[in-house]
């Protein structure tokens, strides 16, 4: 399982541009409205050094990183969910994705047109933010009058699945996200089907002028900060132009690009990361002669759970799990050395991964 995350903003915020810079893929950033109509779609991989090791450790065949998926829709303005610009067609090209990258313009430059005039976060988020409310808000009652049709049937289901819509359309006609209720996961899955927008997590890009990415503070962003802290969202401070500069970069002239900067990780490190926090994921590895590969999971995954990630028969007919901490096999250098030391474990159905294991799955097909 990786990470997909879809990428909303205002026209002109540097949205297309950062998404060009941490996936590579070419889509049009051109400094008019509009720009982005169909959706770009970019697969990184996730760095890992960790990776790095076991594949120096093990030399396999092959090495295959986790990746995360972005998707960059048009840029959307206020009105858009009643036709003004683009509209909200486009929206259907995000409602599956695990998480939010809102990116959000905090720099000033009289060359790149703002459709609102001014430079002001707090203010474009809210726009982007009623938009998806009016968009959810619209699937929301056109489900509530389907489901209450239904309850005639007496199936209790509907009746769960009408008072769950009653309540997040209650939150969105005041204007608010659906993530601000308190849902159970069961009432989750009676509306899954709806995908809501405003029920995924939200991280907040911040992009700022090449100027200000070493600051220690910087105003604008903290306005973000602020609100972001009442939502339980990440904020990640990027610039979108250095992304660019340092997607030209490989190895070695991009960490020293890094160093002259004064930065420490580029905005795409920066952003897994949060992402990762965000979702509650974890990473953990399978190691062998033909391959060392990454994996993501969620925090608090079992080893079946685990294994069936990789595939949904080792799950089902999962035995056990060979495991061992990557500092403890990088400390030892193999898996025989492991073995000799006692440091491989053989595990049961109830162990819960952790971030950095290295699994071998025994299973029955």
């Amino acid at each position: 399982m990786g990470m997909k995350c879809g990428i909303v903003g205002l026209p002109n915020v540097g949205k297309s541009t950062l998404f060009n810079a941490i996936t590579e893929a070419g889509a049009d950033s051109e400094n008019y409205p509009f720009c982005t109509i169909d959706p770009n779609v970019g697969i990184v991989d996730v760095p890992d050094k960790r990776l790095d090791n076991l594949t120096e450790i093990i030399d396999p065949q092959e090495t295959i990183p986790t990746a995360i998926e972005f998707v960059d829709i048009a840029g959307l303005v206020k009105g858009a969910s009643k036709g003004e610009g683009l509209g909200n067609k486009f929206l259907g090209n995000i409602r599956e994705v695990d998480a939010i990258v809102h990116v959000v313009r905090c720099f000033q430059n009289d060359d790149i047109t703002h459709v609102e005039g001014s430079v002001d976060p707090l203010r474009d988020i809210e726009i982007i933010e009623m938009e998806l409310i009016l968009a959810d808000l619209e699937s929301v009652t056109n489900k509530k009058e389907k489901t209450e049709k239904m309850l005639k049937t007496g199936d209790k289901m509907y009746k769960e699945q009408f008072e769950v819509l009653e309540k997040v359309e209650a939150v969105l006609e005041e204007g608010n996200p659906a993530r601000m209720l308190d849902l159970s996961d069961k009432e989750k899955k009676l509306i899954k089907d709806l995908n809501l927008l405003t029920l995924k997590p939200v991280l907040y890009a911040a992009n700022v002028g090449e100027d200000d990415i070493t600051k220690d503070s910087i105003p604008l962003v903290e306005k973000i900060e602020n609100k972001a802290a009442q939502e339980d969202a990440e904020v990640v401070t990027v610039s979108a132009g250095v992304e660019a500069e340092i997607a030209e970069l490989e190895g070695a002239e991009k960490e020293l690009f890094l160093e002259e900067l004064g930065i420490e990780e580029s905005g795409l490190d920066k952003l897994i990361k949060a992402g990762y926090k965000l979702l509650g994921l974890i990473t953990f590895f399978t190691a062998g002669e033909k391959e060392v590969r990454a994996w993501t999971v969620n925090k608090g995954a079992t080893a079946p759970e685990a294994a069936g990630v990789i595939h949904s028969d080792m799950e089902r007919g999962f035995i056990r799990a060979e495991v061992i901490s990557y500092e403890e096999l990088v400390a030892v250098g193999s898996f025989a050395s492991a073995r000799n030391a006692g440091t491989l474990r053989l595990e049961g159905k109830d162990y819960i991964i952790k971030d950095g294991d290295v699994c071998y799955f025994k299973f029955n097909v």
